[in-house]
């Protein structure tokens, strides 16, 4: 019980840090271009991070040698491609459909799950998801069936599948990941997702709509290392260690409905009735998905999570 606890407060903290990185993006228009912005945050991430882990990921290093391969696998998938691919996603189709493509995640972990590792879901951990990724419809389409009829699919929707498939995978392979000091893990994944964003940095700056960051740029830049980048990832990866994939990966569709919730705390939006039930779809769809998976899990508590 008392890993549950603490597996839902590391998820909710993750998802409103995660939730307040989609205002940052918001914040970021004009200020600061979308690969500048994701080479910036995983430089400075690594920054910090060696200045607060430089000397146990140091004390670590021959345990991070032989799984190096691994490492780079989980920072180029989970940080830097996932990162890269929405910010593209969002230069061709709508927000709608990347909040919508996005809340597919937990069900490609479900399908990554059972077919690396032949684990089931139930069906109500299944019914649960479903009426989560409802929620996250009406909060996309503002509440309008118009709206989700009109929904175009574009280049930009093929970049946000590559995303949820990398971050699903990501997600999945992440039981493989060695027993690192939490710093060492999150310098050498950081250390990855820096390296493999610069080549998309340094194209973008080679075009037309490249925008090196000012003030408010680099402030931005800043937060999402510090809390998105950092502690999201680090409190994410600890959610799993303690429930697994499967029931970790349904709280993701609370990231819309908390970046909704802080773009009208801090952006000013107006929040409408369709906000109110969006909320109670999402937030009943993960307690009726983590119930079931809670209670299996303690019915078959040696079956791998």
């Amino acid at each position: 019980m008392q890993n549950n606890k603490n597996a839902y407060i590391f998820l909710f903290l993750t998802t409103l840090f995660w939730g307040g990185n989609a205002v940052a993006g918001k914040l970021a228009v004009g200020h600061v271009s979308p690969m500048m912005l994701t080479s910036i945050r995983w430089g400075v991430a690594v920054s910090l991070l060696l200045l607060i882990g430089g000397k146990q990921f140091w004390q670590d290093r021959a345990i991070i040698k032989p799984h190096l391969p691994l490492l780079f696998i989980y920072g180029g998938l989970g940080f830097a491609v996932f990162n890269v691919t929405m910010y593209s996603a969002l230069n061709h189709t709508s927000a709608i459909n990347v909040a919508i493509e996005q809340a597919a995640v937990p069900a490609v972990i479900f399908i990554g799950n059972f077919i690396l590792f032949r684990m089931r879901v139930s069906a109500l951990q299944i019914f649960g998801f479903s009426l989560s990724l409802i929620g996250v419809a009406v909060v996309a389409s503002h509440g309008s069936l118009e709206r989700l009829a009109a929904l175009e699919i574009n280049k930009g929707d093929m970049f946000m599948g590559i995303g949820v498939l990398a971050y699903a995978a990501y997600s999945v392979i992440l039981r493989y990941k060695p027993d690192l000091h939490w710093k060492s893990l999150m310098t050498t994944m950081a250390i990855a997702a820096f390296i493999v964003s610069l080549p998309f940095a340094y194209f973008e700056l080679k075009g037309p709509n490249a925008i090196l960051p000012d003030a408010q740029g680099w402030a931005i830049g800043f937060y999402t290392a510090i809390f998105p980048a950092i502690i999201a990832q680090v409190l994410w990866i600890k959610g799993i260690d303690l429930i697994g994939a499967n029931r970790a990966g349904v709280f993701i569709n609370l990231v819309p409905i908390i970046g909704t919730i802080l773009a009208v705390i801090i952006l000013g939006e107006v929040f409408g009735l369709y906000h109110g039930i969006a909320m109670a779809l999402v937030v009943g769809g993960i307690w009726i998905a983590e119930s079931s998976g809670r209670k299996a899990h303690r019915n078959a508590p040696d079956v791998p999570r």
